[in-house]
């Protein structure tokens, strides 16, 4: 019996098996000393709220869908990606062609970057940086409605070129037969020929006996489109214009920012009718190869990205530049002159941009600018600002130069003086500079002033790219005085006296005339 009492009962097994939980069992069932906590004193459980569920969710999804991504990878790493596949097969060759010609777009990306993976993402970055701008609801009830583009009834004199196209002229100051001093300027980017010197008085143009006169770039305006024009063509079309509308002697050309590289294309090609050049914030081409690469670095990195970047799709695909220019100034709406050309300013542009003056000024001028609207004489004007100009500054440089072409002009130095003449342009070149200025910066005039070490450089403290030459009674006054001294007013205008003959002499010289026939 004893053996069989020893022996363990199913609730001694069953209490082995468990954690011990201080109830024992001998014989009867005993409770131990330590109390039963009751319901009330164990702690309820937190119950999870909607947020973690929701956050729980959305991370096992992520986990799925990582997964999955990762088993499609190597799916078409396995199948579509390899040599023998019908995709390689049919579009290797193609898709060699085309990365083959796009390497060059490698150049841009950082050393450290793999292209098969920057490219990618830029791409990603670039369509979601457009899906923004297209779908962006969050607008700003205080901001002013946006004006829309007027387009105004035809207004310009015009001439008839010798190709047949008509050129849209603009006149201010004296007259052709007053004038001392005849001005030609062609204007710059988005611009036309209202535009000429912006805010300058008729009355001081007296004082100084200047006619100003201004012209649309063909396709702008009211000028008809040229079928391939180069900076050779502007420079005759100018040349053109001074004999239609009565400029005998030379005359000067002003040249403000970009429309400068028209100026600069008159001194190479018409030097003999040229007096001089007054630039101001005069443009270079951004890609000149003459240019050392710290006057490069300090051009560039004074541009906006966009702006770097609307230079190399000229340069590069001119065709893309027309979306662009479609969704800003060819839009039908008004917008301001730093977001359209991607300009950067300082604090007395920004001031100067946002005065009334200048805001009724610019959309004018806008407005007569796109009057055909079209971007062809646009684009024309971006890819001539980054070609190849068919010269260089350095070719205006005054030097002299000798014939020594041939044998006969070599045996003819050897027993005689060598005959050389002065090549370059000859006269003067002043150039306006503001050290502000971010659109066209400091570094441009100095590679000119380095190339053109004749030419002389206003350097001017605290001005920007619009501050000096724009709606500036002062410096306009300083300008003519620099370029033709002290006013002088028009010229005087010569009236021929005809004396009328007396009844008398009449008779006299009547009788006269019949004695000598007689």
């Amino acid at each position: 019996m004893e053996e069989v009492r020893g022996a363990n009962t199913w609730t001694e097994e069953l209490a082995s098996l468990v954690e011990d939980t201080g109830i024992h069992y001998a014989g009867e069932p005993e409770i131990l000393a330590r109390p039963r906590k009751s319901v009330r004193d164990e702690p309820e459980l937190e119950k999870e709220n909607l947020k973690d569920q929701v956050t729980a969710f959305l991370k096992s999804w992520g986990e799925m869908l990582l997964e999955l991504g990762k088993g499609c990878k190597d799916i078409l790493q396995q199948t579509v990606v390899t040599e023998d596949s019908f995709v390689v097969q049919k579009l290797g060759g193609p898709v060699a062609k085309v990365s083959g010609r796009l390497r060059f777009l490698n150049d841009f990306l950082p050393e450290d970057r793999d292209p098969i993976h920057a490219w990618p993402v830029v791409f990603f970055v670039f369509i979601l940086a457009l899906c923004v701008l297209s779908f962006n609801t969050n607008r700003d009830n205080s901001v002013p409605p946006v004006k829309k583009v007027r387009i105004h009834p035809p207004s310009a004199s015009r001439i008839l070129l010798p190709d047949g196209r008509h050129l849209a002229y603009h006149e201010l100051g004296v007259q052709a037969d007053r004038a001392r001093y005849s001005l030609i300027a062609p204007h710059s980017f988005l611009s036309s020929r209202l535009a000429g010197i912006p805010g300058v008085r008729t009355s001081l143009l007296e004082d100084f006996g200047v006619r100003l006169v201004t012209f649309d770039l063909p396709g702008f305006g009211e000028s008809d489109p040229h079928p391939s024009r180069n900076l050779n063509s502007s420079a005759l079309d100018m040349l053109h214009l001074a004999n239609a509308v009565g400029v005998s002697d030379k005359f000067w050309v002003v040249g403000y920012s970009s429309g400068s590289m028209h100026a600069w294309a008159a001194l190479r090609y018409i030097p003999d009718r040229v007096a001089g050049a007054a630039m101001f914030a005069p443009m270079i081409n951004p890609y000149e190869p003459s240019m050392t690469k710290e006057e490069m670095r300090r051009t560039w990195e004074e541009w906006l990205p966009r702006r770097r970047f609307m230079y190399f799709l000229a340069r590069r695909f001119p065709k893309l530049l027309s979306f662009s220019y479609r969704r800003s100034f060819l839009s039908g709406k008004h917008g301001r002159i730093d977001k359209w050309m991607s300009l950067s300013l300082k604090k007395k542009d920004e001031v100067l941009i946002e005065d009334p003056i200048f805001e009724e000024y610019w959309h004018r001028d806008v407005e007569e600018s796109i009057r055909q609207g079209n971007t062809k004489p646009f684009i024309e004007e971006a890819v001539l600002q980054v070609s190849n100009w068919g010269f260089r500054l350095a070719d205006l440089q005054v030097r002299k130069e000798c014939q020594r072409r041939g044998f006969l002009p070599w045996l003819r130095a050897m027993y005689s003086q060598e005959e050389c003449e002065l090549a370059g342009f000859l006269d003067p070149i002043h150039i306006w500079q503001g050290m502000d200025d971010q659109v066209v910066p400091p570094s441009i005039t100095d590679y000119i002033s380095r190339v053109l070490p004749a030419a002389v450089v206003h350097k001017l403290p605290y001005e920007g790219h619009f501050s000096y030459f724009f709606f500036c009674d002062d410096c306009h006054l300083q300008i003519f005085s620099t370029l033709f001294g002290s006013p002088q007013g028009p010229l005087e205008q010569k009236t021929e006296m005809v004396e009328t003959p007396s009844e008398g002499d009449t008779e006299k010289a009547y009788s006269v005339t019949n004695s000598s026939s007689e």
